[in-house]
């Protein structure tokens, strides 16, 4: 008996497959869908910034629906440059780049909100949040450049995304505020594993000269 789970999971495979088939016969550079990503990412920060007390539930709907979209480009573009052997090591490179671009930008989105509704104990939130989330990416590309690998760590970009979609659709029951808090706990923790990990995988290891 196949659960509504498996049956959901194997829907959204199959119409995942299906965008992918789309994007590879059109011959599109999987760099153009990552940048597309980026943009659909800066339209859910005006959205973020645009919104006030009044609005807010309204805009912060609107920018986690468009987070999702600008999802699918992300989920896509290794899959097309796969499918159509575009896989390049600047490929790699460039979309590392963007993601980062992504991310601060809707942290940048929140900070205006915040801001605009003079919640400064926020606005250092996700600042602080900003920071451990680029520091959660950058220890791990520093010490791959040592070690090889360092995958250790639970919060991925993959997971932030999810959580700060999840914080913008159900923002209406206060949704956002918590997801700051849990992204800024378990980033740093994710940061301090990371350092722990490359540390005791260097101890072994002649010093750079």
């Amino acid at each position: 008996m196949i659960s509504w789970t498996s049956a959901f999971g194997r829907a959204c495979g199959w119409l995942l497959d299906r965008i992918v088939n789309g994007l590879a016969l059109s011959r599109i550079s999987p760099n153009v869908l990552t940048f597309i990503g980026l943009v659909i990412n800066i339209i859910a920060a005006v959205l973020f910034g645009q919104a006030n007390a009044t609005n807010g539930d309204e805009m912060f709907l609107f920018a986690g629906l468009v987070i999702f979209g600008a999802g699918i480009f992300d989920m896509v573009d290794g899959r097309v440059a796969r499918r159509t052997n575009q896989v390049t090591v600047f490929g790699s490179f460039f979309d590392s780049v963007i993601d980062r671009y992504s991310d601060v930008v809707l942290f940048f989105g929140l900070l205006v909100y915040y801001g605009r509704i003079n919640r400064f104990r926020y606005v250092v939130l996700v600042a602080f949040v900003m920071v451990t989330s680029l520091m959660v990416s950058y220890t791990r590309a520093r010490a791959e450049a040592l070690i090889g690998q360092c995958k250790v760590g639970f919060m991925e970009r993959p997971e932030r995304v999810v959580l700060i979609m999840l914080g913008a659709l159900f923002n209406h029951w206060g949704v956002m505020a918590p997801v700051l808090w849990v992204l800024a706990v378990l980033s740093t923790i994710t940061v301090a594993h990371r350092i722990v990990y490359t540390y005791q995988n260097t101890k072994h290891l002649a010093p750079l000269t």
